[in-house]
């Protein structure tokens, strides 16, 4: 009798796993580019019931949260292995990087689940806002802890929803995603709150948050369209030309692509223009010895063109990926150093170790790239630009030293590394909450990605999609005042958990 009951214990909890898992794969939906918002008010409230029901078993609450973990970033972040397929050393890496990835993530949800475990959580308030508070610093950490992955916060599904992301401007990217878990776990207290009187009074406080926000988004967005147009004595083109990411790798000439991005940047030798291309456009060309292209330039562009163009530095036998304004001649007038680099793309962790095994880096060349620890301001005539290369988009708060000195956030990419797959769309999703932060245009060039115009309201002004080749002209912008983020960063998240830790101790207080 008692190897029968154990046995049908253990079915039911590898039950659990399994459920568990389907709501991470099936909230992964709720991102982009699928939008599935309503998943999260299905998936959130399910995984915190299973956890209330096995909050006994601790070890069960680890995995109860990795399980989760291990389907929502499998599921989202599959494209990652896509990179591997560039190489042929590296393909035999494809299966184990489509495993490892998301289960050394999960490590994050499974710490969080069990560490919940021993706060007692039941079905009321004050647990979910305990739960709230706990899944949002977990992902903070996840996006500083060994350089930083905040990739795929459950507040990304909030994209489309402009009107409603404005609040980003006064608490950001992760105190949002502290109030949207708290939202997406509000219909349990509905259900499950005995006294009437509590229900109506939670259900009409987060209705009446929920309608003060999106006046507030209306409003900013409103204010923001009246503003005054500024002229710029410049036109800005933003370049977009989908070169396969193979001829890169292949050596080709760069010749043949500096015809190619000639072509589509059609200049106008007679008119100011600044010309923004995609990382890494020129691909086995370095500063060091770009000199033998700059007849090609000349001969195209004139005295009245500037070029922004991403190209590797060599200095003191260190590479670095930068992004380089150059006059038309190609010769440098202001240099910025990748700060954020990515493992295994740009440089190999442990190298002296993993480097006797054949492995290296996957982008072109053997030699790791080394990162900058200064994030400077290129300085033009009409506006100052913080530059980001690649994926140093998605660290929310952490963009510059500076805070609010500079007018305008250019971001250049190689989105080929992901293939057709939602990597693109992801990574442009970031983009649209990075510029409401910082209340900035955001201009975004990408070879093989989303190339846009992004207003400092996270409205998409022009976009060129990754499937498609071109160009984005513009001479004008609006811009709005200073954000309260900008100036403070994620000490605005932590106040706010502050605050939600007063409000639990009153709640426990009361009963709730």
């Amino acid at each position: 009798m008692n190897i029968n009951f154990t046995h049908r214990r253990h079915n039911k909890f590898n039950f659990d796993y399994l459920i568990v898992i389907f709501l991470g794969i099936a909230n992964s939906f709720s991102l982009p580019p699928y939008n599935y918002f309503f998943l999260n008010f299905l998936c959130f409230p399910a995984l915190f019931l299973i956890l209330c029901k096995n909050k006994i078993y601790k070890k069960k609450s680890f995995f109860i949260g990795w399980f989760f973990g291990f389907g929502y970033f499998f599921s989202s972040l599959y494209w990652i292995s896509n990179s591997l397929t560039f190489l042929e050393d590296y393909k035999f890496l494809i299966p184990f990087s489509l495993c490892l990835i998301p289960a050394c993530l999960a490590l994050f949800y499974g710490l969080i689940t069990i560490f919940l475990s021993f706060f007692n959580i039941q079905k009321n308030l004050s647990s979910l806002m305990i739960f709230s508070v706990g899944f949002s610093l977990i992902e903070f950490l996840r996006g500083i802890i060994l350089t930083g992955f905040p990739w795929n916060l459950n507040v990304y599904s909030l994209t489309e929803f402009t009107k409603l992301i404005q609040i980003l401007s006064v608490v950001g990217t992760y105190g949002l995603n502290l109030i949207c878990i708290t939202f997406f776990l509000i219909p349990l207290v509905i259900l499950f709150e005995k006294k009437l009187k509590f229900k109506i009074s939670v259900f009409s406080i987060f209705l009446l948050i929920f309608t003060l926000n999106y006046i507030y988004g209306h409003l900013r967005i409103d204010n923001y369209n009246k503003n005054e147009t500024k002229s710029l004595n410049t036109q800005i083109k933003i370049i977009s030309p989908k070169i396969d990411l193979n001829r890169f790798l292949n050596n080709e000439d760069p010749i043949v692509r500096i015809d190619e991005i000639y072509k589509i940047s059609d200049p106008n030798k007679d008119l100011n223009t600044l010309f923004i291309f995609p990382e890494g456009i020129l691909t086995g060309v370095s500063l060091q010895n770009q000199k033998y292209l700059s007849y090609l330039f000349k001969n195209r562009y004139s005295s009245n063109h500037k070029l922004l163009i991403g190209m590797n530095i060599v200095e003191d036998s260190k590479v670095y990926n930068s992004l380089v304004l150059f006059n038309n001649e190609l010769e440098p007038i202001d240099i910025y150093k990748k700060n954020k680099l990515v493992p295994f793309g740009e440089y190999l962790p442990i190298e002296k170790i993993l480097s006797k095994f054949g492995l290296k880096k996957i982008t072109q060349g053997y030699q790791s790239f080394s990162p900058s620890n200064i994030r400077n301001i290129i300085e033009l005539d009409y506006f100052s630009i913080l530059p980001l290369i690649c994926y140093e988009i998605i660290y929310s708060g952490n963009l510059s030293k500076n805070k609010n000195y500079y007018d305008v956030i250019v971001n250049i990419s190689e989105d080929g590394w992901f293939g057709d797959s939602i990597g693109p769309f992801q990574h442009f999703s970031h983009s649209i909450l990075r510029s409401i932060e910082e209340g900035k245009n955001l201009i975004r060039s990408a070879n093989n990605g989303i190339s846009a115009l992004i207003s400092p309201v996270g409205l998409i002004e022009n976009k060129i999609e990754s499937t498609e080749s071109g160009v984005i002209e513009f001479n004008t912008v609006k811009s709005i005042n200073t954000t309260i983020f900008s100036k403070h960063g994620n000490k605005i998240f932590f106040y706010l958990m502050l605050f939600y830790i007063t409000l639990i101790f009153f709640l426990k207080k009361k009963g709730h």
